[in-house]
C-alpha cells in the first residue's frame, strides 16, 4: 500500500495528474465539437489548419494529431464534404495537395469557441505567476517531446527565427520577437504562432539555452 513515507515516483504521481487534466480537455473537445456538428478529431484538424494559408499535407495533419494517416484521410473527406476544408495544390510541389480551411471552416471555429471551458476555468483559479510558471513548464515539455521526435517541432517562441530571449533588462517584459520588432514577457510566450519560423538546428539549441538560463 502506498504511504507518505512510500509514495511512488514523482513522475508517475505528475504523469497521473495530467491524465486527470486531459480527461477533461477530451470532454470539453466533444462538447465543442457537438456545438459545430463535428467530432473531436476533425475540430483538431480545423484548429491546426488555421492561420495556415498554404494548408497541410495529409501526413503532417496525422503526424501533429498523433493520429494514423487513414484517421485523418477520413476525418478530412467529411470536413470536405461539409465544405469546411478544401484541398489545393501545394505552393513548393505543383504535383502536391495540401488541406486548407475555407471560410465555413473559421466560422465553424468560432461558432464553436462561444464560452469559457472546464480546464480554461482551472487555470483562471491559479494565480497569475503560477500561470506563468506553468507556462513555462508545459513550453519545457513540449520541447522534449520534440526532441525526442514524440510530436513534430510546434510554433512555438522556443523554435522560432525571430525569438531573442531574455533580450531586454525590463524583468516584465524580457523577450523581444524580432517578426514584430517588440518586447514582450513570459507569459506572453506563444504555443502556436502563425508568424512562425522554424530555426535551424544550431540555432534553436542556442535560443533555448539562452531562454533556460535567463
Amino acid at each position: 500500500m502506498e504511504t507518505p513515507n512510500n509514495p511512488t515516483a514523482v513522475q508517475h504521481r505528475i504523469r497521473e495528474a495530467l491524465a486527470r487534466v486531459a480527461m477533461v480537455m477530451r470532454a470539453d473537445e466533444w462538447n465543442r465539437a457537438k456545438t459545430t456538428g463535428l467530432n473531436p478529431t476533425q475540430l483538431a484538424i480545423l484548429e491546426l489548419l488555421e492561420g495556415r494559408r498554404d494548408g497541410l499535407a495529409v501526413k503532417d495533419i496525422a503526424a501533429n494529431l498523433g493520429v494514423s494517416q487513414p484517421t485523418a484521410t477520413d476525418s478530412i473527406a467529411a470536413l470536405e464534404r461539409k465544405g469546411l476544408a478544401a484541398k489545393r495544390n501545394a505552393g513548393t510541389d505543383r504535383r502536391g495537395v495540401n488541406v486548407a480551411i475555407t471560410q465555413e471552416g473559421l466560422a465553424a471555429l468560432k461558432a464553436g469557441s462561444d464560452g469559457e471551458s472546464a480546464a480554461e476555468r482551472s487555470v483562471d483559479a491559479l494565480a497569475d505567476h503560477e500561470q506563468e510558471d506553468l507556462l513555462v513548464t508545459l513550453v519545457k515539455m513540449i520541447r522534449t517531446l520534440q526532441e525526442i521526435d514524440a510530436i513534430p517541432i510546434q510554433r512555438m517562441c522556443a523554435t522560432c527565427r525571430y525569438f531573442a530571449p531574455f533580450a531586454h533588462s525590463d524583468a516584465a517584459r524580457p523577450h523581444h520577437c524580432n517578426f514584430v520588432d517588440a518586447a514582450f514577457g513570459q507569459r506572453d510566450i506563444r504555443i502556436d504562432c502563425r508568424d512562425h519560423e522554424t530555426a535551424d538546428p544550431a540555432s534553436r539549441a542556442a535560443t533555448w539555452d539562452a531562454f533556460t538560463r535567463g
